[in-house]
């Protein structure tokens, strides 16, 4: 299709244009020509992407254009049926090593929390580093507490996350998947499942993440942050990347119709 523009040229360009401050910077994320299936339905379709250390992308689109989907193939929660990714150096197989390699690295934010309930804050923090990185619990507690202190939240430490509101366990699950110290963050639309007045407490540490040089990649309608955070907005549509751009191009001269379309709607909220 005419409109499919590719992620990123051999010269390190982005729709004609530098990466800012990114250009030559090793890549975190490479995906090339890759293709997913759920049964016959063609979710992802040839699908390019470079994402470099340090980036930090929004992914926007209309629900269903698989912008989530994508994201769950970076760590294997979904597996691609044809191209490549790699993360950090190494290609996602089937190979479960390389696959449990690539998890420690990643870590990841979802909608609904996901939070242990019969584990208080602070032991649902340190479970992963404790089991999977074999780190001393003091250890552990001590970079727990510490991120708990980072999102604002250091006070719920001994409290159940049914104790907390939506807004608190999101926060509680940013510091969960900070506390393996991952060199990127995924996160897959982590406002959308909470009331308004919660939302900016989230987005708030997510733009704090944002400023400390971590590599993002975000699904997320909220738009106000594509424009305070992006490097890079990317817009996804049937399953194929549609259009990508710096944010203070991507929403002020869109090439899209298709682009032009969502952002007319979903900036009339």
């Amino acid at each position: 299709m005419t409109d499919i523009i590719s992620m990123q040229d051999p010269n390190g360009l982005v729709d004609g244009h530098p990466v800012d401050h990114h250009v030559g910077a090793e890549a975190m994320i490479q995906i090339t020509d890759m293709n997913k299936w759920f049964g016959s339905f063609h979710v992802l379709r040839d699908i390019n992407l470079t994402v470099h250390k340090g980036e930090r992308i929004v992914v926007c689109g209309p629900s269903g254009s698989g912008k989530s989907t994508m994201i769950r193939c970076v760590n294997r929660l979904e597996e691609h049926q044809a191209g490549s990714i790699v993360v950090d150096g190494i290609e996602l197989t089937e190979d479960v090593k390389k696959i449990d390699m690539i998890r420690r690295e990643v870590g990841m934010v979802f909608q609904h929390f996901n939070l242990f309930p019969h584990l208080t804050v602070l032991e649902n923090c340190v479970l992963s580093p404790i089991w999977v990185r074999k780190e001393p619990r003091r250890q552990a507690e001590e970079r727990a507490m510490a991120l708990l202190e980072r999102v604002k939240i250091p006070e719920q430490a001994l409290k159940y996350p049914g104790q907390l509101s939506g807004g608190q366990q999101q926060r509680v699950a940013i510091a969960r998947a900070l506390c393996m110290n991952p060199k990127l963050m995924l996160f897959d639309e982590p406002t959308s499942a909470l009331d308004p007045e919660m939302i900016k407490e989230v987005l708030d540490v997510m733009v704090q993440l944002a400023e400390s040089g971590m590599t993002m990649v975000c699904v997320t309608h909220e738009m106000g942050f594509a424009k305070t955070v992006a490097d890079r907005v990317v817009f996804m549509d049937s399953g194929q990347v549609v259009e990508q751009a710096p944010p203070s191009e991507f929403f002020t001269n869109p090439k899209s119709d298709r682009t032009r379309l969502f952002l007319s709607q979903i900036l009339k909220h």
